[in-house]
Parts: C-alpha cells; structure tokens; sequence
C-alpha cells in the first residue's frame, strides 16, 4: 500500500503532541496518532549544541493527506522550524489501510 504514509513529528512535549494530533484528527486528516512520550534529541541550533527532551507524533494517513497535514501541524507546532516528515508504508494490511482511507475521507 504504497498510498499510506506515517508522518513523523518530534514535539516539545506530550501535551503539544496531543494537541496537534486532535486538531489533525479532528479534521480527518489522519485516522490515527502515536505518540512516544520520552525521546532525546541532540541537534546544532544557531551555532549550539542542543540537548532537549521531546515528545515523538506519529501520524497515520493516507499519502495525498501530506500537505494538508503540513499546513495543520505549522500552525498549531510551537518550533520555528518543526520536522514534518512523512515515511512510505509499503506494506500494511488490507483490513487496516481500508480503515485509514475511511477515516480520512471528508
């Protein structure tokens, strides 16, 4: 099912995963979201080493869903540049990528 994509996105924390999720979900834009509570992230920011503890959404949508989905997280994300990146399913069952198309069909 290579029209499915998971859509990754590290959060400052549960509570702005939680809220980008429902805003996402709400809209049908995703039929589901996972969200990891504890994660460590180690990045460069202008000219720092950055160490920061966030939350990791990932959402689970169909493919032609991706730029609505972007537009949705910016606007609710606090980062000034969040990571939206979606990740190809290739494989999934059929059962299970039937419910996604249906959930996020208006």
């Amino acid at each position: 099912m290579a029209d499915l994509i998971f859509i990754y996105v590290p959060c400052r924390d549960s509570a702005e995963a939680e809220k980008i999720a429902r805003v996402v979900i709400e809209k049908k834009l995703a039929a589901c979201a996972n969200i990891f509570p504890a994660m460590q992230s180690i990045y460069p920011w202008e000219g720092e080493i950055c160490v920061e503890q966030e939350a990791v959404l990932i959402l689970k949508t169909a493919a032609a869903q991706f730029k609505a989905v972007e537009e949705a997280v910016r606007s609710v994300h606090s980062y000034e540049l969040p990571c939206i990146a979606a990740l190809n399913v290739t494989d999934v069952n059929d059962a299970y990528a039937a419910w996604i198309h249906k959930e996020t069909t208006k």
